[in-house]
């Protein structure tokens, strides 16, 4: 086991842009567009948890390479009524791709989300049967000479 040997690749603009689904009931959608969430605004604390998830990749996928982020961002899309999709791109400068950074940082967003709203989607016996998360993946990457 060790990580890959990139001693040897130029550096290249990277950039990765990977999404996520939270499906949640209905009402708590609403409790999130509103901002009446009782632990705060969903919103912007899941996109500081994903902006700290994607600078701590290497820490938590050990042979992932630490590298250089040039940027980050964190995007929300309400999707019919039940359901927030997070996109997150990472862009660098390196010798090594962003897709694991943009995947991590929309798990973390999306498994924040559910921490945040659990108290409203739990049912009588505290199951989730309406809360799930889905369609975590990489929706594109770019990889150019620069």
């Amino acid at each position: 086991m060790s990580m890959i040997d990139i001693s040897g690749k130029d550096n290249v603009y990277r950039e990765a842009v990977a999404e996520g689904v939270i499906r949640l009931k209905p009402e708590t959608i609403e409790k999130i567009r509103r901002g009446e969430v009782e632990k705060g605004d969903v919103l912007t604390i899941s996109r500081i948890v994903a902006i700290n998830g994607v600078k701590k990749t290497p820490e938590l996928l050990p042979l992932c390479h630490n590298i250089l982020l040039t940027h980050i961002d964190v995007q929300y899309e309400f999707l019919e009524n039940d359901k927030l999709k997070v996109i997150v791109t990472v862009k660098s400068i390196g010798k090594t791709g962003v897709e694991m950074e943009a995947l991590t940082g929309v798990s973390l967003a999306l498994l924040n989300i559910w921490d945040m709203v659990k108290k409203y989607e739990k049912n009588d016996e505290g199951q989730y049967p309406n809360t799930w998360i889905e369609y975590i993946r990489v929706k594109y990457k770019i990889k150019k000479n620069i």
